[in-house]
């Protein structure tokens, strides 16, 4: 008896990539408090700024921002090529998101803080099923 597989799907590697008909639509998601109005990267229950328990309004945040913190990552398992350039991206909305920095080479030469960034999106990994896995990240502007 032939079991009915399912098409293989692409999805996002994080529940805050909303993703789109091409890469080139793909965003990320944020929730804004309908009360105090504090914004969170991703769905939220529950406001750490007024503890209110929402609405919280689903957002589309920006693609670009800024670096705040970075890192070179040298040492890493052995399916990932190192070293990469990591850091903690300021989004204008006030949130921030980790991420991988590419389209540089991973040298402190070339890091900045500050440094204006814009994301993009593309494959990562794929599963036995077939199943494509999309993730972040951004490059200098």
């Amino acid at each position: 008896m032939a079991e009915n597989a399912a098409a293989p799907e692409v999805r996002p590697l994080v529940p805050h990539l909303t993703l789109g008909a091409t890469r080139d639509q793909d965003y990320l998601s944020g929730s804004k408090c309908t009360k105090c109005k504090a914004v969170y990267v991703g769905p939220r229950m529950f406001c750490g700024r007024c503890s209110g328990a929402g609405p919280f309004e689903a957002i589309r945040l920006s693609d670009t921002g800024e670096v705040y913190v970075w890192s070179i990552i040298h040492q890493a398992t052995p399916y990932v090529k190192a070293p990469y350039a990591v850091a903690i991206v300021d989004l204008p909305e006030g949130v921030a998101v980790n991420t991988n920095i590419e389209g540089i080479e991973p040298d402190p030469k070339n890091l900045k803080f500050g440094m204006k960034v814009k994301m993009f999106t593309e494959k990562v990994s794929e599963d036995r099923e077939g199943n494509s896995y999309i993730a972040y990240k951004f490059r200098p502007v």
